[in-house]
C-alpha cells in the first residue's frame, strides 16, 4: 500500500486501456425493466482509477458552461482524489470525498451524461478515465458496507424552511439546509418522492428503489416529506409565507413544448411525458397489471425528438413489445469523431453514439431506430379520428443571407411513415404556472423564475428558486449543484453566515 499523498502510477494513463463494465444483452434486458448496467470488479477499478493523470488542471470537477454546454462536474466533484483513493483501496476514504461536493453520486452515477469524461486531460490523446463508472461503483460500495447511514444535524436553529418540489434540486437543497440544523418540510404535488428521478427517469436507468433508500435517509435525518400535496391549490402561497422562515422553489420546469403540426390532435398523438410517466407509475403501483398506461404493444411507433427524453420512449416503448419504433431529430448525424474546431476539448464531445435505446432497437430490428434531419409536416387519420400516418420532409441547416441559421426542406424527399403512436419529445418550456403565480414571482423572458445564478432570490422577500424552474430544462448534476448553493444562500438569509459549501 502506498504512503499517503502519494498519487495514482503517472503511466497508468499509458499503460492501460478504458474498459467498461459490460451491460446486459439489449436483447434480454428488453424483456424486464430492470437496470441494465453491471458491475467492474474490484481490482479493474482500481486500473481505471490508476488512468487518472492528476493533471495540473483538472478541467474534470471544474463545472464550467462552455458553448451552452456543460464542461467538467457541475458539483466540482474532487475527481483526481477519489480515482487515487480507489487505486489505493481506500473505498471508505473516497466515499467521504465524494460525499464532500454530491449529496446523491447514487443517481449522477447512473443518469449523468458525464460532461467530466468530456474534459478529462487523458481525452486529449485518448480514451478518458471511466469517472462516471467509478463514481457508482463507490456510493453503491458505500450502501453495500453500511458506510452510509443517517447523520442528523446534533443542533436545530428553530428556523423552518420549505421546499417545493422533490426533484434533484429540491433534495439537495433539503438535505443541505438540514444539515446546517433547519428544520425543512418538502412539498411534492405526486404521490412519491423525486421528481423526475421518480417520474420521468426509466426504471432501467435509475431504479426507483435507489431513490426511495436516499429518501429514508433524509427522512431519518429530520427531513419531512408531503406527498399529494400541490401548492397554489392543495395549500395557498399565503400559507407558506406565514409558517415558514424562508420557502424555496425547486418545482422543475415541466411545461412540455407542443408542435404546431397538422393533426397533432389525432388519437394516438401523445406528450412523451404523459407516456413515460403513466408508464413508470403502473409498473410502481402494479408491474403493469392495472393497465393505467399508454401501451405500443404491436404498434408502429414514432418519437418527435432526438434528446434523452425520446430515447427513453424508444426504451420504453420497446419492452411494451411495439411493432416498429423510429425516433426523429432535425439535427444532422453527428461526427465520428470529435471535431477540434467546432468542437474542441474540454467541451462535451458531440459524436455519433448509440444510447442504451438505440443499442437496444438495433439489436432486434437490425439498425439505429433514428432518423437524422428529419422534419414532420403533417399527421394523417382514418375516418375515426385514428392516426394512421405522418409525414415528412428532409432538411439540411444553412446560413441565410442575414447570418441566420435556418432549415431548409430539401425537395424531393417527401416521406410517409405508418404510425399507430407518435410520442412528442421536443423539450420544455419552463415552470408551469400555478406555482409561479401562488407566488407572484418575477419571470425571465423564457418564463423560467428570475433568480440570480449564485444568489438565488427572487423578487419576493424570502423566496428562492433553484434547479429547472430558475435555470430551466438542464441536467441532474446542475440541479443538485443548485439546490446545494440555494441551501447555502438560504442559510445566509436565516442566520448571517454560512458554513455550507
Amino acid at each position: 500500500m502506498e504512503e499517503w499523498g502519494k498519487m495514482s502510477t503517472p503511466t497508468g494513463f499509458m499503460e492501460y486501456k478504458r474498459e467498461l463494465p459490460a451491460d446486459r444483452s439489449p436483447l434480454e434486458r428488453i424483456k424486464d425493466w430492470d437496470e441494465f448496467h453491471k458491475h467492474l470488479p474490484d481490482d479493474q477499478l482500481r486500473t481505471q482509477g490508476s488512468r487518472c493523470m492528476d493533471c495540473g488542471t483538472p478541467y474534470c470537477h471544474t463545472g464550467m458552461e462552455l458553448a451552452g454546454g456543460a464542461s467538467g462536474c457541475p458539483v466540482n466533484n474532487l475527481i483526481p482524489e477519489w480515482n487515487n483513493l480507489i487505486y489505493r483501496g481506500l473505498w471508505r476514504e473516497a466515499l467521504e470525498r465524494l460525499h464532500k461536493t454530491n449529496n446523491f453520486p447514487e443517481f449522477t452515477g447512473r443518469v449523468c451524461p458525464a460532461p467530466c469524461e468530456g474534459s478529462c486531460t487523458v481525452g486529449l490523446i485518448g480514451d478518458a478515465v471511466t469517472i462516471k463508472t467509478i463514481e457508482q461503483a463507490i456510493i453503491d460500495r458505500g450502501f453495500d458496507e453500511g458506510w452510509v447511514v443517517p447523520q442528523p444535524p446534533q443542533l436545530r436553529t428553530g428556523k423552518k424552511v420549505a421546499v417545493v418540489g422533490s426533484g434533484p434540486a429540491g433534495m439537495a437543497c433539503a438535505a443541505q439546509l438540514n444539515k446546517a440544523g433547519h428544520t425543512v418540510t418538502v412539498y411534492e404535488r405526486a404521490d412519491r418522492i423525486g421528481g423526475l428521478l421518480t417520474y420521468g427517469i426509466p426504471t432501467m436507468k435509475l431504479d426507483k428503489g435507489i431513490v426511495q433508500r436516499r429518501v429514508d435517509l433524509l427522512e431519518a435525518e429530520g427531513v419531512d416529506f408531503v406527498t399529494n400535496t400541490e401548492i397554489g391549490k392543495d395549500i395557498a402561497a399565503e400559507e407558506l409565507l406565514a409558517g415558514f422562515d424562508a420557502i424555496v422553489l425547486c418545482g422543475g420546469a415541466t411545461k412540455a413544448r407542443g408542435v404546431d403540426i397538422e393533426g397533432s390532435d389525432l388519437n394516438g398523438v401523445h406528450m412523451a411525458m404523459d407516456y413515460l410517466n403513466g408508464t413508470i407509475k403502473s409498473y410502481l403501483d402494479s408491474g403493469l397489471e392495472d393497465g393505467n398506461y399508454i401501451s405500443a404493444k404491436d404498434k408502429d411507433v414514432i418519437v418527435i425528438g432526438g434528446g434523452d427524453t425520446g430515447t427513453d420512449c424508444v426504451a420504453t416503448a420497446l419492452r411494451h413489445g411495439c411493432k416498429s419504433v423510429t425516433q426523429f431529430g432535425t439535427h444532422a448525424k453527428a461526427p465520428l469523431q470529435r471535431d477540434s474546431i467546432t468542437n474542441p476539448w474540454p467541451q462535451f464531445p458531440n459524436v455519433y453514439t448509440l444510447d442504451y435505446a438505440h443499442e437496444e432497437a438495433k439489436a432486434l430490428y437490425g439498425e439505429d431506430p433514428r432518423a437524422f434531419s428529419v422534419l414532420t409536416k403533417k399527421f394523417v387519420g382514418d375516418e375515426n379520428g385514428q392516426l394512421k400516418e405522418l409525414h415528412t420532409v428532409q432538411i439540411e441547416r444553412i446560413v441565410d443571407e442575414t447570418g441566420r441559421k435556418i432549415y431548409k426542406e430539401i425537395p424531393g424527399t417527401e416521406k410517409v411513415w405508418p404510425a399507430d403512436l407518435v410520442f412528442i419529445a421536443v423539450g420544455f418550456e419552463g415552470p408551469e404556472n400555478t406555482l409561479v403565480q401562488a407566488f407572484e414571482v418575477e419571470q425571465d423572458r423564457r418564463t423560467n423564475v428570475k433568480a440570480r445564478y449564485g444568489e438565488y432570490r427572487t423578487s419576493v422577500d424570502k423566496v428562492f428558486a433553484a434547479g429547472d424552474m430558475r435555470r430551466g430544462q438542464s441536467l441532474v448534476v446542475w440541479a443538485i449543484n443548485e439546490g446545494r448553493e440555494a441551501a447555502r444562500e438560504v442559510d445566509k438569509y436565516l442566520m448571517g453566515s454560512s458554513m455550507l459549501p
